[in-house]
C-alpha cells in the first residue's frame, strides 16, 4: 500500500507530506485549495504524463514522492528486474520530478529507472479512478478487460489457449498466403538456392579446408629452399657424411668424453646436464632427418592444391567470404527450401494443418464465450445489487456478450465458429458491452445513452465494490468519483468506498461530507496567502476538527450550531454503519 506521499513544488503545494492508512482516506478541502494537485502527484508517481506547466511558479522542479510499504510479489520482482532496492521490510520509495522547463526523471529504490518503470509499479500497486477512467469505461474494450478482471482465471485460462492456438494459426494462415500469392516468386527463388546447393555439392568442401591448402600450397613451392635450409641444419648438428667436418652432436660428446676423462668431481657434475644436451640435438637432428624424406618437389600435387583452391575461390566469391562462411550458406538455403515448397503436396500439408488449428481455435473460443456468459452474468447481478444501495434502486445493469461478425476487412481474421464467420481477434470472439436499464419498463441503453454523469459515477464505483474481490490492486484513488450526486445516493456512496476500504487501501478526493464522513483518515487541504502568492499545504484533522471540517461543507455552516450538529450526526451515522460493515455475516439457520 502507499503509506507516505510527499508533494514539493507542484501547482499551489509548496510542500506537503500526506500520511495514508490502510483503510479509507479521504481528502477535502476549498474550491482550488489544491486537492486536484494531490491527484496530479499521484498520478505523476504512476508514471503519468508530465507537464512543466504544473511546476509551482518559481519552482525549478516539482518533486512527487511515495513510500510503498508491504510491497507485493509483483512489485518487488519489477524492482529486482530494474536493480532497485527495497528495504528489508519490502518498503519501495517512487520519485518523479519534473524540471520547470518539462524535462522529468523518475527513481525507484535509489535506482534511476525509465518513466514507463513507475507505469508499471502503478499497474501493481496504484489504481486512479478520475473523470476520463469513466469517460474509458464507456469503451467496448475497456468493458471486455473489465469483465475479464472480474472473472479472473475462469476466463484468464481459456483466453491463454485461445491466444496460443490463435498465434499458431495466424503463422500457417500466414505461410500459406505467401506460398499461393507468390508461388512463381518462390519458385524463382527455390531454383536459384538449388543452383547454388548443387554447385556446393559438386565441390563438396571440407571446413577450414580453404586455410589448409594455402599452408601445402606454400609449402610445395618452396620445396627447394626448405630442403637447402633443412640439410644445412642437419649437416650443422650431425657433422659431414665422410666424418671430416663433426657436427653439434659430435662435438658435444667429445666434449663429453673430456671431462668424464678428466677425473675432476666439479667438472663431472656438468656431465648430466651435457648429456641432456646431447640427447636434444640428437632428438632433433632424427626430426630434421625425417622432414628431408618426407619433403619431396611434386609439381603434380602442387597442380592438384592450386586447381582445388581455384574451385573454393569460386564458391567464395559468390556465397561467402571462406569456405566455412560457404558451408553456413548452404544450412540456411537446405531450411530456406524446406520452406519454399509450392508443390500441390506441401500446399495441401498446410491447408491441413490450417483447417486443424482453426478447428482447435473455435473450440478455445467458445469455451471462452461461455466463461465470459456465466461471468457477465455473476457481474451484472453483483453490480446491480450495489446499484440498489447508491439510489438507484430500481436500475440494473446487463453485461451482453455478442460475436463480431467477419465482414469487409475484418475479413482478413475470420474464423468459423458453428456456422458463423467471427473476427478472431486477440482478446477472442465476443463483443462486450455493458448496458443500463435505469428502472424498470425501459429498454437496455449503452453507457452512453442510458447514464447521466452523477449515474455513471455511481455505476463505476458499483462496478469497483463487485471486482473489490478480484482486483489484486491494493491502493485505490477516486477524483470526484460522487460528482453529480448528493444526499441519500451520497451517503451510500460513502457507505460502499467504506467497503471497499476493507480490502483495499482506498484514497478519495471529495467535495461531499457524506463521503467525508466515513473516512479512517481525513486530510484536508488548506489555502495560504503571502506576498501575493497562494500556497496550499495538507495535513491530517483529529476528531474535533473533523466536525468544523464537515461543516464547513455542509453549505458553510461551520460557524453554526446547526452546522456542526449535522456533521456530528453524519459522523455518528458514518461509525455505525462502518460497524455494522464489519461485522461477519450471520450464518442462516437451516
Amino acid at each position: 500500500m502507499l503509506a507516505e506521499m510527499r508533494i514539493q513544488g507542484l501547482g499551489v503545494i509548496e510542500d506537503a507530506t500526506l500520511e495514508l492508512d490502510p483503510g479509507l482516506t479521504v481528502l477535502t478541502g476549498e474550491t482550488g485549495a489544491g486537492k486536484t494537485m494531490v491527484v496530479t502527484g499521484l498520478s505523476l508517481l504512476g508514471g503519468g504524463r508530465a507537464e512543466a506547466s504544473r511546476v509551482a511558479e518559481g519552482a525549478s522542479r516539482a518533486v512527487v514522492e511515495g513510500r510503498f510499504e508491504r510491497s507485493g510479489p509483483a512489485a518487488l520482482e519489477l524492482a529486482e528486474e530494474v536493480g532497485a532496492e527495497p528495504d528489508e521490510d519490502g518498503t519501495l520509495i517512487a520519485v518523479r520530478s519534473v524540471s520547470a522547463d518539462g524535462r522529468s526523471r523518475a527513481h525507484l529504490g535509489g535506482r534511476s529507472v525509465p518513466v514507463g518503470v513507475l507505469g508499471r509499479l502503478a499497474e501493481a500497486s496504484l489504481a486512479v479512478h478520475g473523470q476520463n477512467d469513466q469517460l474509458r469505461l464507456l469503451r467496448p474494450a475497456d468493458q471486455r478487460a473489465l469483465l475479464d478482471r472480474y472473472a479472473g482465471d475462469a476466463v484468464g485460462k481459456p483466453l491463454a489457449a485461445y491466444r496460443e492456438t490463435r498465434a499458431e494459426w495466424q503463422t500457417v494462415c500466414a505461410e500459406l498466403a505467401e506460398r499461393r500469392d507468390n508461388a512463381r516468386r518462390l519458385a524463382q527463388e527455390a531454383d536459384m538456392l538449388r543452383l547454388g546447393l548443387t554447385e556446393i555439392e559438386a565441390v563438396a568442401p571440407a571446413p577450414g579446408e580453404d586455410r589448409g591448402l594455402v599452408e601445402e600450397a606454400k609449402r610445395l613451392a618452396a620445396a627447394d629452399d626448405l630442403r637447402e635450409a633443412a640439410g644445412l641444419a642437419h649437416g650443422l648438428l650431425g657433422g659431414s657424411d665422410d666424418g671430416e667436418s663433426p657436427g653439434a652432436v659430435g662435438l658435444a660428446g667429445e666434449a663429453r668424453n673430456r671431462l668424464q676423462s678428466a677425473g675432476d668431481p666439479e667438472l663431472a657434475a656438468l656431465d648430466p646436464r651435457l648429456q641432456e644436451a646431447l640427447a636434444v640435438l640428437a632428438d632433433v637432428a632424427g626430426e630434421l632427418t625425417g622432414y628431408l624424406d618426407r619433403l619431396d618437389a611434386d609439381p603434380e600435387r602442387l597442380a592438384h592444391v592450386l586447381s582445388r583452391q581455384a574451385e573454393l575461390k569460386a564458391l567464395t566469391r559468390k556465397y561467402a567470404a571462406d569456405i566455412d562462411g560457404v558451408l553456413e550458406w548452404a544450412g540456411r538455403a537446405q531450411e530456406r527450401l524446406a520452406g519454399l515448397d509450392t508443390s500441390d503436396e506441401a500446399l495441401a500439408a498446410l491447408t491441413a494443418r490450417r483447417d486443424a488449428l482453426a478447428t482447435d481455435l473455435a473450440g478455445h473460443a467458445s469455451a471462452l464465450t461461455a466463461a465470459r456468459t456465466e461471468a457477465a452474468a455473476r457481474l451484472a447481478k453483483d453490480t446491480t445489487a450495489e446499484l440498489g444501495g447508491l439510489a438507484m434502486k430500481d436500475a440494473e445493469l446487463h453485461v451482453s456478450i455478442a460475436p463480431r461478425t467477419a465482414s469487409g476487412p475484418d475479413a482478413a481474421e475470420a474464423l468459423r465458429v458453428g456456422t458463423v464467420l467471427l473476427v478472431a481477434g486477440s482478446d477472442g470472439v465476443d463483443e462486450v458491452e455493458l448496458r443500463l436499464v435505469p428502472h424498470p419498463g425501459s429498454a437496455p441503453q449503452p453507457l452512453h445513452k442510458g447514464a447521466s454523469g452523477g449515474e455513471l459515477s455511481r455505476v463505476m464505483l458499483a462496478l469497483e465494490v463487485a471486482l473489490a474481490g478480484t482486483d489484486p490492486v491494493p491502493t485505490m484513488v477516486f477524483d470526484e468519483v460522487d460528482a453529480g450526486v448528493g444526499g441519500r445516493a451520497a451517503v451510500e456512496i460513502g457507505r460502499r468506498l467504506a467497503r471497499l476500504a476493507l480490502r483495499h487501501q482506498v484514497i478519495v478526493v471529495t467535495h461531499l461530507p457524506q463521503v467525508a464522513a466515513y473516512a479512517d483518515r481525513h486530510l484536508v487541504v488548506q489555502k495560504k496567502r503571502g506576498e501575493g502568492i497562494t500556497r496550499s499545504s495538507v495535513r491530517s484533522l483529529p476528531d474535533g476538527e473533523r466536525i468544523v471540517e464537515l461543516a464547513r461543507m455542509l453549505a458553510g455552516l461551520d460557524d453554526t450550531d446547526t452546522g456542526r450538529a449535522h456533521a456530528e450526526e453524519l459522523l455518528g451515522a458514518a461509525r455505525k454503519h462502518r460497524e455494522e460493515d464489519r461485522k461477519p455475516p450471520r450464518k442462516r439457520r437451516s
